[in-house]
């Protein structure tokens, strides 16, 4: 489908290549951060059952002359089955987990920005929102429409659910709202308002720090009882793909006070498992300067290994860069182009693992090829944390994977960052024994 994914609006972000999350909402930054920005009034929608109704004939029809349509009609009537209910027809929808459902999402919904009334500048001004048009932002089915005035969108919500209506989906009139900028709205995990002194913030919403706090608290009652090295594997991944998910906004008032909440669930569980400890001897085991590139005596790690819990707080904020108009990395032309906005992608990785990754340009010393693969970075807080999981255990881990050089050698000869089943191959050269399989 590479042809079919250059083709789509320039501002659907979800399930296409090279973009994501973060461009949506540094997209919905850009259209309402000026103060006399005159579309203030917010059609949040979202639709019901969006995959589960996709009328098929529409669907189909909207592919055209695509090579393997006959596959996709095939594929859309071979029905689910499952374990407990057996076999189940499909006559409308696409099966939500299915590989392809995303991008035949994209392919229904594409001409919903044309259907809202949005106009585009052409020639010189190509690409920008003709005035008076509103804006329209899809992720997915996840879509919000920014408005001149409160008649313009309803307006534009009676013009969407009209072109919906014949391709079997609908509104979910229970999460779709129309409200004006100042009341402030939540899109894909953020919170954006225009405040008082006329500046619009984006942070993470208030219902995400909630869930994320409940998933601490949750996880850190069933480590009753383990030991700190269980405490460390099952927090860090938390704590690494929240504060990835959530760097480029305006978050260190919401880190600040994690880090807080965090550390009162770690002094607790550490007095709570040495009961009969003084405090001071609680703090001493479990609280230092784990970190030696930071002047904070109070982390929580393992004195014998030597692993800490990172802090939300020193997730640096960096602003998000929005991908240029339908710019695709399909596009040959464009290949230095997404290569750069590849090498900026920073991972939720250490400060130390990060200096070792730029020093070595992202690639592995003994094949040459890239460390991380970020193609498509990670959409939500619980795939970042999937995402550090398989980094860490697969291509950087210290224990595994880094080559270390002798002290004092020269700088060819420091630490390097390789991949798993280099350095096995790397030992196993040594040995002069075959490497271990994969």
């Amino acid at each position: 489908f590479p042809p079919a994914t250059r083709r789509f609006e320039p501002r659907s972000y979800g399930f296409r290549p090279g973009r994501g999350c973060h461009d949506a909402i540094e997209a919905t930054f850009n259209a309402l951060c000026r103060k006399d920005a005159k579309r203030v009034w917010i059609l949040d929608a979202d639709l019901a059952a969006a995959f589960d109704r996709i009328d098929h004939a529409r669907l189909l029809d909207a592919l055209g002359d695509f090579p393997a349509r006959w596959m996709v009609a095939d594929w859309l009537k071979a029905g689910v089955f499952d374990p407990e209910k057996g076999f189940t027809p499909t006559e409308e929808g696409t099966p939500q987990g299915g590989v392809v459902s995303p991008l035949l999402l994209n392919v229904a919904l594409h001409g919903l920005e044309e259907a809202a009334g949005v106009r585009y500048h052409t020639g010189r001004k190509a690409g920008e929102s003709v005035a008076g048009s509103p804006v329209l932002i899809r992720y997915a089915d996840d879509m919000i429409a920014f408005c001149h005035s409160q008649g313009q969108a309803d307006q534009v919500k009676a013009r969407l659910a009209e072109w919906l209506k014949p391709r079997g989906l609908a509104f979910n009139e229970g999460k779709t709202r129309i409200g004006h900028l100042t009341q402030g709205f939540e899109f894909l995990g953020f919170h954006i308002r225009r405040y008082p002194n006329g500046k619009l913030l984006i942070k993470p919403s208030p219902l995400a720090v909630r869930r994320v706090k409940r998933r601490l608290a949750t996880e850190m009652r069933s480590l009753r009882g383990s030991n700190v090295r269980a405490v460390l594997a099952r927090l860090i991944p938390i704590v690494r793909g929240w504060a990835a998910y959530y760097h480029s906004v305006v978050s260190s008032r919401v880190f600040a006070d994690l880090d807080c909440y965090v550390w009162q669930l770690v002094y607790k569980w550490a007095s709570w498992t040495h009961a009969n400890k003084p405090k001071r001897w609680v703090v001493a085991r479990y609280f230092g300067k784990f970190n030696k590139f930071r002047n904070d005596h109070w982390v929580f790690g393992d004195r014998d290994s030597g692993v800490y819990l990172p802090k939300f707080s020193w997730t640096p904020i960096i602003r998000h860069t929005l991908v240029k108009g339908t710019s695709s990395p399909d596009d040959p032309a464009l290949a230095s182009y997404w290569a750069e906005r590849r090498r900026r992608v920073q991972p939720p990785l250490d400060s130390y693992t990060l200096r070792l990754l730029t020093r070595q340009d992202g690639r592995c010393p003994l094949c040459g090829e890239h460390l991380l693969t970020a193609e498509q970075p990670p959409q939500s807080p619980e795939q970042w944390e999937k995402w550090w999981l398989h980094v860490t255990r697969r291509a950087v881990d210290s224990d595994y994977l880094v080559h270390h050089g002798r002290p004092g050698l020269p700088d060819g000869d420091r630490t390097r960052l390789t991949h798993a089943s280099c350095h096995r191959g790397h030992l196993a050269r040594q040995r002069g024994s075959p490497a271990p399989q994969t």
